[in-house]
């Protein structure tokens, strides 16, 4: 009589490794995310107790005390931010824009970015500020 051979392969997978492995990359990424966002440093002034409901996928445009110009974190010439302003409302044309001003910087430079971005068509500008919890 011959003997017949099972060529069946144990097909088990243990899930332990992987789950170790997200559960540490869900970790690191926790810590490391509000790091990457802190952005430049301006002093927002302070303005009623009310906040508006403003879009998380909107442009982040910064003036600091000194006047300079910043798209996220990136320092650009007033003239090149609206540049990429307007290819990335290609992308989307109900983009939102948030313009936040130091509380020293000078008045005009940040009306003169929101006048070149109202001159280019965005309608959603708006002015970034701290509570005012007085």
């Amino acid at each position: 009589m011959s003997r017949r051979r099972s060529n069946v392969n144990d097909a088990n997978m243990s899930l332990t490794p992987m789950i170790d492995i997200m559960t540490t990359l869900l970790a690191v990424f926790m810590v490391t995310t509000p790091l990457m966002t802190s952005g430049i440093d301006i002093e927002l002034p302070r303005a009623g107790r009310s906040a508006m409901t403003g879009n998380d996928h909107a442009i982040q445009i910064s003036v600091d005390a000194h006047g300079n110009y910043y798209l996220s974190e990136q320092r650009l010439p007033r003239d090149e931010i609206v540049k990429r302003a307007i290819a990335m409302r290609g992308e989307n044309p109900n983009l939102a824009i948030t313009l936040s001003g130091d509380t020293h910087a000078d008045y005009g430079a940040v009306m003169s970015m929101m006048g070149k971005l109202k001159d280019v068509g965005f309608q959603r500008v708006g002015l970034r500020t701290k509570l005012d919890n007085k």
